[in-house]
C-alpha cells in the first residue's frame, strides 16, 4: 500500500513551448507566453491578454499525428501524453496493465461554441458531431483511444486542482496494485465561455499578471497539458533510464468556503499542505521549494500566503508562482506545474516569479525573483487550489 509510486515520464504543451525541452528554455531564459489574442475569436481580444500555444487546431492535429481535427483540449492532451510516454521509455506497454486519468474543465467547449454561433444564424446549419465530445469525459476517451490504453480510463474535474487530483489518484491505483502504469494530469483550452465567466467573476488582469504582488490586479487564462507517467516500483526497475524522483506526499481537502473564493484565512490551503507532508513523512522544514499556486488574484495569494505563514512558521523554502510564465491553465495547471517541480528537481533549478515589484505586506516571505541554478533540491511541494475550496497538494522527492 505504501510502496514507493515513480514519475518516469513528464509531457507538456504549454503557451512557452511544445514540449518539455522547450518549456524548460523558456523558465531559465524567463520567457513568458503572455499575449495578445491570436486564435481565441473574442470581444476582449485587444483588452485582455491570454496564454495561449501558438500553434492553430490544424498545426495540432499534424504534431498530434491526427487525420482529423478534434477539440482543442483533446489535441493538447494528445501531444503531451505521448511525449510523456515516449519520455518513459516503457517496452512491451501493451503487456502492462496501463491507466489514464486526465483532467480538464471545459471538455470539447471549442467546438461547442462554433456549432452554436453557425446553428443560432441557421439553424439548418452547424455540425451536430461537433457536440457529440462537448462533456470533459469524451476528451478523455478519445486521447486514451488514441494512446490504446483501455485498462482504466477516467476523467476528474474539480477546477483548478483537477491535475494534481488526477496525479494523486492514479498513485493511489498503483499503490493499490490495480495497475502497473499511469499517464495522469490534465488538459484545458481556451474557450470564450471560460474567458467570459472569469471577466465577470472581475479577477482578469488587463496587464500580465503578479502574483504575490502587493498590487497584483488578477490572473492570465492560458491553455496547454501537461503529464507524468508514474510507474510502480517493480516496472521502474526494468527501465533503461532508472527514474530517481518519486510522488512522496499528496493530499486533497475541501474547506467549501465558497463557490469561487478561497477562505480567507487558507483553510483548505493548510490542510492539503499539510496533509500532503503527513503523508510524505516529512515536516515542513525537509521542502526545499514551493510551486506556488499563485494566480495573481487578490483572494487566493493572500488565502495561500497566510496557509504557508501558519504551516511554515518563520522558516520559509524557496518558491514562485510559474502563471508568470503559463498564465493560469485551469484544469491542466496541476499537470504542468508537476512536471515543473520535477524539472526543478532533476536540474537543481527554482524558476523565477515574474514581474514581482513590491512584495505583499502581509507575508513575512517573498517569493524568488530571479533564477536560482545549481541548487540542491531534495524535496518540492506543489500547490494547486480550486474553486470551492477544492485544494490539493503533492510533493516530489528525488530517491
Amino acid at each position: 500500500m505504501n510502496e514507493p509510486v515513480f514519475v518516469a515520464g513528464t509531457g507538456i504543451i504549454s503557451a512557452i513551448g511544445n514540449n518539455v525541452a522547450e518549456c524548460l528554455d523558456a523558465l531559465e531564459n524567463g520567457r513568458a507566453g503572455m499575449g495578445d489574442m491570436n486564435l481565441l475569436d473574442s470581444v476582449h481580444k485587444n483588452r485582455l491578454p491570454v496564454a495561449e500555444v501558438k500553434l492553430s487546431n490544424a498545426e495540432l492535429a499534424k504534431l498530434a499525428g491526427l487525420s482529423k481535427i478534434k477539440s482543442r483540449t483533446a489535441l493538447l492532451s494528445l501531444i503531451a501524453a505521448k511525449e510523456a510516454l515516449a519520455n518513459a521509455g516503457i517496452e512491451n506497454l501493451k503487456l502492462l496493465r496501463c491507466g489514464f486519468i486526465s483532467a480538464n474543465s471545459v471538455g470539447g467547449m471549442d467546438k461547442t461554441e462554433n456549432f452554436f454561433n453557425e446553428f443560432v444564424a441557421d439553424n439548418n446549419k452547424g455540425r451536430l458531431r461537433d457536440v457529440i465530445n462537448h462533456e470533459c469525459g469524451s476528451v478523455t476517451e478519445l486521447v486514451a483511444d488514441a494512446l490504446g490504453i483501455k485498462d482504466y480510463i477516467t476523467t476528474i474535474s474539480t477546477a483548478c486542482s483537477s491535475s494534481a487530483n488526477s496525479i494523486f489518484f492514479g498513485a493511489r491505483l498503483i499503490r493499490n496494485n490495480m495497475v502497473d502504469v499511469v499517464v495522469a494530469g490534465g488538459t484545458d483550452s481556451l474557450t470564450k465561455f471560460t474567458l467570459n465567466g472569469f471577466n465577470t467573476l472581475m479577477i482578469v488582469d488587463e496587464q500580465f499578471c503578479q502574483p504575490f504582488d502587493e498590487n497584483r490586479r488578477g490572473l492570465n487564462l492560458g491553455e496547454g497539458a501537461g503529464y507524468v507517467v508514474l510507474v510502480s516500483e517493480k516496472i521502474a526497475a526494468t527501465l533503461k533510464n532508472k527514474p530517481d524522483i518519486v510522488l512522496s506526499g499528496y493530499c486533497n481537502a475541501n474547506d467549501a468556503y465558497h463557490q469561487t473564493a478561497s477562505s480567507p484565512d487558507g483553510t483548505g490551503s493548510f490542510l492539503a499542505m499539510s496533509g500532503a507532508l503527513k503523508k510524505s513523512g516529512l515536516q515542513p522544514s525537509d521542502i526545499d521549494y514551493i510551486n506556488l499556486h499563485g494566480t495573481g488574484t487578490q483572494n487566493n495569494d493572500i488565502a495561500e500566503g497566510t496557509a504557508i505563514k501558519r504551516l511554515f512558521d518563520g522558516k520559509y523554502p524557496k518558491m514562485s508562482s510559474t502563471k508568470t510564465f503559463t498564465g493560469h491553465t485551469l484544469g491542466a495547471s496541476g499537470g504542468i506545474e508537476a512536471v515543473f517541480s520535477f524539472l526543478a528537481l532533476k536540474h537543481g533549478i527554482v524558476f523565477p516569479n515574474l514581474r514581482l515589484q513590491t512584495p505583499m505586506v502581509d507575508l513575512p516571505f517573498v517569493p524568488e525573483r530571479e533564477l536560482v541554478k545549481n541548487i540542491e533540491l531534495k524535496h518540492v511541494l506543489s500547490n494547486s487550489f480550486g474553486f470551492g475550496g477544492n485544494c490539493s497538494s503533492l510533493i516530489f522527492s528525488k530517491v
